[in-house]
């Protein structure tokens, strides 16, 4: 897992490759609607992009987490379908849906079955590298949806130069990386960590929640600015100091939310002193999101050596997954 997570820029930069060698053929450019399809680390690209495009995208977009699909996806819907290993259950069983309704269908997979119903029905593919574990390889697919998304118009061209500009500056900055993520496990270890974010960047906390999940093997939980303040802050009340708080926080964050976040820690600070706050760098979207996601990648590993975990198994899931099998 140390080797995949410092190799996250590298994924980007072959994906951003694979990109240019796959033109989309036939893929519809201009639908009415958009949904990207996928869980857990194959799905998780999908809810930062359709973050990243709320303020540019003229086209809804939806996030698909399940077996079944909106009653409003048809012949005018693009379902872009992202499963790594391409036998996610639900991602398939989506995807046949999406195909019955009529939609213009795109997989991103690194092969299995998605693979071959794409070859088999004449739908575009992008095929990334495979053999690891989803959530390790989220530099592949979060590049191709930026990709796609600039191409479909929903995204400005500068999301895609940018994440070719991070590959050098998360290179050159590998160290750094290492040494806040070890820092910030060290304040997490022992401590049930809470995950706060503006909801424009959602995707984000889900993101280091699933990796505190996955590789640390710990439990914790997420919830995004403002809503929270509508009801899980009056929760604060039994709050205790074996909760850590962490608020994703960048310059972009919307100046009422930042006021929000600021009386937050307030009110944390009389049940708790282990809030912390992680200030994304630069000013682009990417630039902030490519920091937060390296950082906590980096401090979800490190905690899982404190912790004394395997952190690449996930026998639980693999039980999951035999049990239903046999169903």
């Amino acid at each position: 897992m140390k080797e995949l997570i410092a190799g996250f820029p590298g994924q980007i930069e072959t994906s951003l490759g694979i990109a240019d060698a796959s033109p989309l053929k036939n893929t519809l450019k201009t639908p009415r609607l958009i949904v990207v399809s996928g869980l857990g680390g194959s799905g998780i690209g999908g809810t930062m992009v359709a973050d990243w495009a709320r303020p540019h995208s003229t086209i809804p977009v939806l996030v698909n987490k399940d077996y079944s699909l909106p009653a409003c996806v048809n012949e005018n819907t693009l379902f872009i379908a992202c499963s790594y290993s391409g036998n996610t259950e639900e991602t398939l069983e989506a995807v046949e849906k999406a195909r019955s309704a009529g939609a213009s269908i795109l997989c991103i997979t690194s092969g299995g079955t998605l693979e071959e119903f794409a070859k088999t029905h004449g739908y575009d593919l992008r095929k990334i590298p495979g053999g690891f574990p989803p959530r390790a390889c989220l530099g592949y697919s979060l590049t191709q949806l930026v990709d796609v998304f600039v191409w479909l118009g929903c995204l400005p061209e500068s999301y895609r130069s940018k994440m070719a500009e991070m590959v050098s500056v998360l290179r050159e900055s590998a160290p750094d990386f290492m040494r806040e993520g070890q820092a910030l496990a060290t304040h997490l270890h022992g401590k049930m960590a809470v995950i706060y974010a503006e909801s424009s960047i959602e995707g984000m906390a889900v993101r280091f929640r699933q990796q505190i999940n996955e590789n640390a093997k710990d439990l914790c939980w997420h919830h995004v600015v403002p809503e929270m303040n509508h009801n899980e802050l009056v929760g604060w009340a039994g709050g205790s100091a074996k909760l850590a708080p962490v608020l994703l926080r960048s310059a972009s964050d919307y100046p009422r939310n930042q006021t929000r976040m600021n009386i937050m820690k307030d009110i944390f600070a009389k049940h708790t002193p282990h809030t912390i706050e992680l200030h994304a760098k630069g000013e682009h979207p990417v630039e902030q999101g490519l920091h937060l996601i390296h950082l906590t990648d980096w401090a979800s590993y490190f905690l899982s050596e404190m912790r004394q975990v395997d952190v690449m198994e996930v026998k639980v899931i693999d039980y999951l997954k035999g049990t239903l099998a046999k169903s």
